[in-house]
């Protein structure tokens, strides 16, 4: 009888060691998924800065401009002409 009663006992104390170990298992798994968000965030932040980025070589000259025709406008748009 005393068997019985020490068995069940036994097995219900290893399932409750056992399971602070996976809480702990578990825990690390979330540490490492938000170290890498972490991670990522950083890198975005570091492209969105602007103080690493050179504009000047991508601004227009003005002068080239000026060499660049001009598009006309159609206004002679007619609707029996769509159907």
């Amino acid at each position: 009888m005393k068997i019985l009663l020490l068995i069940p006992m036994l097995f219900i104390s290893l399932l409750v060691s056992a399971n602070p170990i996976s809480k702990n298992n578990i825990a690390d798994k979330e540490l490492q998924k938000q170290i890498e968000k972490e991670k990522k965030y950083a890198k975005e932040q570091k492209f969105y800065q602007k103080k690493d980025y050179d504009l000047k070589s991508m601004e227009v000259n003005i002068d080239s401009l000026n060499s660049i025709p001009d598009v006309q406008e159609e206004d002679d748009f007619d609707m029996d002409d769509v159907y």
